[in-house]
Parts: structure tokens; sequence; C-alpha cells
């Protein structure tokens, strides 16, 4: 019997900012997977006609020399639409990737990409929950594979591309087994419940054990060495709080205000959806988004 023959795209932006809806590409390469291997690829700089922005270069290194005499957007769509074809896109969080194309997409040719997108980040994330860093370079390394110039467009979607079948692999074998769950779904929620249960008992039940240890050392105790080799002490620390408007020049100055300050995204992003700015702020805002993505998440609503 013939095996099917399976394409995707394998693909990776660079581009002029963040904020697909302003910023546009200055760089596109796709890699054409056949049943998971390498068969064809595409690659081309992209005259953007604006500014790219500084933070933007410190990332993938591409100037406005580099591109001042590479084809724009209008001129070289068609090649990227024609080589990506109606197939599956795939891009480590391809919400980006695909944001940026679907918008040069609405400008050149008044109609958006249909395209299914394949995010390898939530697959990656999926596979390996644990893992501390969930970014392409994570993924590469996990699985063997060598990134080599990081950030330029080609670099990291053949990275991508070589590690994208074994994830593939281990996803599926994963989804596999979800997908058998499903008609067990209602005892599998009353199960997470009692492991949830369990969990919440046993993070009581370590805090409990963490006051005994702290009282131990209060009243003179001296450090203990667990027979596996695990030290028990104690330390205390004084905090303070501070006053940002009074310290925010001297932060600034010595460059650590971005250290120090968190920003509440989601605040900002209810304050840019809200009505107590004007449109020139939110321009202002909007400009200094530093990345997209995407979040999926279940919750569990409790009875009142």
């Amino acid at each position: 019997m013939t095996r099917k023959k399976i394409i995707e795209i394998v693909l990776d932006t660079e581009t002029t900012g963040l904020d697909y809806s302003k910023e546009k590409m200055v760089e596109f390469a796709a890699v054409r997977l056949e049943n998971g291997k390498v068969k064809d690829e595409f690659q081309t700089l992209i005259n953007p006609k604006q500014h790219i922005r500084k933070s933007s270069i410190a990332i993938h290194g591409i100037t406005p020399d580099m591109i001042k005499d590479s084809p724009t957007e209008e001129e070289v769509l068609p090649q990227i639409l024609d080589f990506i074809g109606d197939y599956p896109i795939v891009a480590h969080n391809a919400i980006f990737d695909y944001m940026f194309l679907n918008e040069a997409c609405l400008r050149v040719f008044d109609k958006p990409i249909q395209n299914p997108r394949v995010d390898t980040q939530q697959m990656f994330k999926e596979v390996y929950p644990d893992m501390e860093s969930h970014g392409l370079e994570a993924l590469t390394k996990k699985f063997n594979v060598e990134l080599k110039n990081h950030h330029r467009a080609m670099a990291d979607a053949m990275g991508l591309a070589l590690a994208y079948p074994k994830l593939k692999k281990l996803y599926l074998q994963k989804y596999d087994w979800e997908v058998k769950q499903l008609e067990n779904v209602e005892y599998l929620f009353e199960r997470f419940l009692r492991i949830q249960n369990t969990v919440n008992t046993l993070q009581s039940e370590l805090q409990d054990l963490k006051s005994v240890f702290k009282l131990y050392f209060e009243q003179g105790g001296n450090p203990i060495t667990a027979q596996s080799g695990e030290i028990l002490t104690y330390s205390s620390k004084l905090t303070f709080g501070y006053d940002l408007a009074e310290i925010k020049e001297v932060l600034d100055e010595v460059g650590a205000f971005e250290k120090a300050v968190k920003l509440n995204t989601g605040f900002i992003d209810r304050l840019i959806c809200g009505h107590s700015l004007d449109e020139e702020k939110r321009d202002i805002i909007r400009n200094a988004r530093q990345e997209l993505s995407e979040t999926r998440n279940i919750q569990i609503i409790r009875n009142k």
C-alpha cells in the first residue's frame, strides 16, 4: 500500500517590531516537510518600507542596509503563498508568525490566509510540562538538533523542521492516549479533584512541618543533616516596600528599572481595551509591546 504523503510547512519570520497590526516582516523562511523529511526550502529578506525598531535589530541583526534592495511584501508575497500552498503551517509560538503573515495578506490581497496552524510551543508544553523553558532553543536542545544562527528566519525554521518530527511523534502518542480517555472524562474529573485535594492536604502538612522547623531554630536549634545528605538550615531576611515615584529616576539612571519593576500585563491589556485612554496613549502602549503569545487553560469553578 502506498504511504499517504503528509506535507507540512515549517516557517519563521523576523519583523520590524512585535505588534502585527503596525509592524511588518523583514525576513521569511520556510521548510517543506514531506512525511517528516526536508524536501524543499524558501527564504527571502523583505523591504518593509518602514523603520526597523532597534530592539528588533538587537534580536535578529537585520539592518535597513541589509534589506534596502530586497523585494517588498507586495512583490514577494505571491512566492511565499505559492510555497506554503494550503498546507498546515508549523511554527514555534505560531500565533506570532501567523498573524504577521495574515496581516500582510490582508494588506496586499484583502483576504486572510486559511491554512491550519500547528504551534510547536504548545506541543512542547504538553509533552514536557515540567521543563523550565519551552522556547525554540530548549526544544532543539531536547531533541539534539544544533541551532545555529538563532533568530535568523532560515536557521530557526530549519532547526524547528529537524526537531518537529520527533516532537510530533511523542505529541501524537500522548494525544492518542488522551482521546482514549475521553469516554472516562467524568470519572477523570472526580479523580482530578481527589488528587488536587490530596495535593492541597500535603501542602498544608508541609507547611505545618516547616512551622515546627522554624520554631526549632528560633529556640536555638542547630542545622540538621539528613541520611541522604540534605541539610536543614534557617535564615531570616528583611525586606522593604518602596515608593516607585521617588526612586524611578535613579533606577532609570543605572539601567535597573526593568529588572526592578514587573508589569502587570493583564492590567495593561485591560487598560488598552477600556475607555479611560485616548487613542494617542493607546498607540504609545501598543508600540511598547514586546511579544505575542497564546495561552490556553482549563478552569474549575468552585461551589460557593
